[in-house]
Parts: C-alpha cells; sequence; structure tokens
C-alpha cells in the first residue's frame, strides 16, 4: 500500500510542510517532536525519494490578472499509447493550460486553463486546442467561483485508516 513505507513521523513532516512550506527547520522540528539534525535529514530523504516534489507559493491568479479560468474536456480521435503521449507533452508546452489529467470514460483529458481574460482563452481554444492534432472534441466549462482548493492530501484520513489497521 502507497504510503505505508513511512513512519508517523514522516507523515507528521509532510502534513506539516503541505500545509506551510517556509516555516524553518526548527520550526518543523519543534511542530513534529524530534530535534533539527535528524528533521532535516528525513525531509531531505522524503525529497530525495519523491515524496516531497518541490515547494511552491500559492498564488491569487486574479489578483495576478488572470480572470478567466476553464475546464476543457478533450476528446481524442485516437487513444493509442503513442498519441496519448503526444497530446501531453503538447499540453505541457501551452502556458495556459496548467493541469492536464487523463481520465477513463467519455472523456480522454481534463485541463485546467488560465488566462487574462475570455478573448485570450477563446484564442488558445479555436487557434491551438482544436486545432491540435487528434483533437476529436473540446467541451469547455467556465468557472463562476471557486468553493475549495485544498492542495496535497488529507493527512488526518491517512492516519485514521493506518490507525484502523494497526
Amino acid at each position: 500500500m502507497p504510503g505505508t513505507k513511512l513512519d508517523a513521523i514522516d507523515r507528521k513532516i509532510l502534513a506539516e510542510l503541505q500545509a506551510d512550506g517556509r516555516m524553518t527547520n526548527v520550526e518543523l522540528a519543534r511542530r513534529v517532536g524530534i530535534s533539527a539534525p535528524p528533521c532535516l535529514r528525513r525531509v531531505r530523504t522524503l525529497e530525495e525519494s519523491g515524496f516531497i516534489r518541490g515547494y511552491h507559493a500559492d498564488v491569487d491568479i486574479r489578483e495576478l490578472g488572470f480572470e478567466v479560468q476553464v475546464f476543457a474536456m478533450v476528446g481524442l480521435q485516437s487513444q493509442a499509447e503513442a498519441d496519448l503521449t503526444k497530446f501531453e507533452n503538447r499540453c505541457r508546452a501551452w502556458p495556459l493550460v496548467r493541469e492536464c489529467h487523463m481520465l477513463n470514460g467519455e472523456v480522454d483529458f481534463i485541463l485546467k486553463c488560465v488566462a487574462p481574460d475570455l478573448s485570450t482563452f477563446q484564442s488558445f481554444l479555436t487557434e491551438e486546442l482544436t486545432a491540435a492534432e487528434n483533437v476529436a472534441s473540446v467541451k469547455t466549462s467556465l468557472v463562476i467561483r471557486c468553493a475549495k482548493d485544498d492542495p496535497g492530501v488529507p493527512f488526518d484520513v491517512l492516519e485514521e485508516r493506518l490507525g484502523r489497521k494497526a
């Protein structure tokens, strides 16, 4: 089961860093109940093992002038692995596409896109996304507002689950 190679202290470290990635190692060590040197070693091991992929600022896209957020559901003509990979690589190159998830079901991919205004998104949609090789259909939904946007995972649910198995 994923997550089982982490002990309770590792999970606490991850939960604390997920909530505040800018805290000092000394503060992190205090919060998880260990001294600073082993805490730093654990953080470095978590980074090297891929549990921590990076540290990012949570920016307010609207304050930065990106007034439009859209989810685009994309259907492809071919779902051959080479064609899926080619589309994923194309999505990585589009700056307006912030997330790209392959799905199962009616839609092949869902893209989270941002743009400063509707005309910029419309240009991207008509000139790049719908015109891209292998794209059969695109349905878009404009975000009106966001009720919840929590990054990461709910560590309390994981701890509860692991506690029941112990």
